[in-house]
């Protein structure tokens, strides 16, 4: 598919009035939004944890979660935390910001795009087997898939 390179805001939840745009790598295979410590300190973002964190060449190395951004791409915006890595790293958005605000990559266009099954805003998708064992357990159900 090759690289895929978004436009995105990132507005601090704690000061508003820090914000900034950046070039930031679409990585569907990474999990979190990634940014580098010049960033962090930017926005004025608040240390909340530490987390381990493991690498593509399976190294494992601490790192540092701060909190909390708005994130706007697409003409869709959420909050999420950030986890901070040197000076020099390119900022990343992984799956957990793409699920959350309902956006896909396209492939032939290398893009990022609202979900085409809801592009008016996003969709959130909870899965139906809790649904079905809450409705076994409320109306004691006898049925083989309780």
């Amino acid at each position: 598919m090759g690289k895929v390179i978004e436009k995105i805001k990132l507005t601090s939840l704690f000061d508003p009035t820090k914000s900034v745009e950046v070039e930031a790598v679409i990585d569907t295979g990474a999990t979190m939004l990634v940014l580098p410590q010049s960033i962090v300190e930017a926005l004025h973002l608040r240390k909340m944890r530490e987390v381990s964190v493991r690498y593509a060449n399976n190294k494992t190395e601490v790192k540092s979660i701060y909190g909390v951004v708005t994130v706007e791409i697409q003409g869709r915006a959420g909050e999420f935390n950030i986890l901070e890595e040197p000076d020099g790293s390119q900022p990343l958005v992984g799956q957990i910001v793409l699920e959350q605000l309902d956006l896909v990559v396209q492939p032939s266009t290398r893009k990022v795009i609202p979900n085409p099954r809801s592009p008016e805003m996003p969709m959130v998708e909870i899965l139906s087997v809790l649904s079905a064992q809450i409705r076994c357990l409320v109306f004691n159900l006898a049925v083989p898939r309780c």
